[in-house]
């Protein structure tokens, strides 16, 4: 077993390093491709046609402009390999202090959304298949079909409206309160501020987890072993308790892993909406702003963080089946 789960985690993380360089050239690629120019972006034209040539030289070393993307991209890759990610251009800070800031606030709310959408939709899932062709039925299927096909934006636009202008119960941005000290902020006030962000990620990450975990409670409900099960008088919570729970858990589980990609691309529409300061307004202002060592750092961190969840979905796989614990032996 463990020699087995050992060789699929060495697998794993082969695969992981290839798509991290792999993200980092697409990337690169993408950033040189742009069609915006760095000091036009950050700068002005106005500034611009008041400097002089020395100045504008300067300025054109400073973003990298005219310098050979080959030599660009191999000297960030070296520096970045040995622990230096850079300097971010725009904020005039090493990256791996900005990394730091926006993605402890990007993790405090995707990780909040992340778990409500995993146990609200496995809960409805649930719900839906084990009473299907029932009211209750219908209306799940219906909330979630009508919830995959809304955009985020336009859901995040909808509540901000709806909670933070009419009613006035909520903030209509940002993770902290406005004029209050770092020093003086509460977990209350960064959770007051996150509730509709990660109300909207939990909200749309909700319809897949719920409908795939539907199908694999009607297949629950129609196999032999539950039939048998009901012929002995089980029904409801204990029936679902001894022979659905397990059965249903394992595709849900993974499935619910394999949605961190969703939620966290999900995130930065959302934070641009409620001008929530973490890693996806920084990565749109990095890529708006041709910060080329903000914006390499932000895609190599997002690669991994979407990568690790799928591994250890696959390692949760491994461990709840034991058909892939024993290595498929049959």
């Amino acid at each position: 077993m463990n020699q087995h789960l050992g060789k699929r985690i060495g697998n794993k993380m082969i695969r992981m390093i290839l798509l991290v360089i792999a993200s980092s050239i697409l990337t690169f690629m993408l950033m040189k491709a742009s069609p915006i120019d760095p000091l036009q972006a950050n700068v002005g034209q106005a500034a611009l046609g008041s400097m002089s040539q020395e100045q504008i030289e300067k300025l054109n070393e400073y973003w990298g402009v005219g310098t050979s993307p080959v030599k660009q991209y191999l000297n960030w890759a070296f520096d970045f390999v040995r622990g230096d990610m850079g300097t971010s251009l725009l904020y005039r800070q090493p990256v791996s202090e900005v990394i730091a800031v926006k993605l402890m606030n990007s993790l405090f709310l995707m990780v909040i959304a992340w778990g409500l959408s995993g146990v609200l939709g496995f809960f409805l899932g649930v719900l839906s298949g084990m009473n299907r062709g029932r009211w209750i039925d219908r209306l799940v299927k219906g909330y979630c079909l009508l919830i995959s096909s809304t955009p985020a934006f336009w859901l995040a636009l909808l509540l901000l409206m709806i909670f933070g202008v009419w009613l006035k119960v909520l903030p209509i941005g940002l993770s902290v309160p406005i004029g209050v000290e770092t020093a003086g902020v509460t977990l209350q006030d960064r959770l007051y501020h996150a509730v509709l962000p990660a109300l909207t990620l939990s909200i749309t990450g909700v319809s897949n987890i719920a409908l795939h975990t539907r199908e694999k409670m009607i297949g629950i409900m129609d196999s032999d072993f539950v039939l048998f099960a009901k012929a002995r008088g089980e029904k409801g919570w204990i029936l679902f308790r001894n022979h659905g729970f397990r059965n249903a858990l394992l595709p849900a589980l993974t499935l619910h892993f394999a949605a961190i990609s969703e939620i966290f691309g999900g995130s930065i529409l959302v934070e641009q909406v409620f001008s929530y300061p973490g890693l996806g307004q920084a990565a749109v202002s990095a890529g708006l702003g041709s910060d080329m060592p903000l914006l390499m750092a932000i895609a190599i961190l997002s690669a991994l963080i979407v990568f690790g969840g799928n591994m250890i979905a696959d390692i949760l796989y491994g461990i709840v089946d034991p058909r892939i614990r024993k290595g498929g032996a049959g």
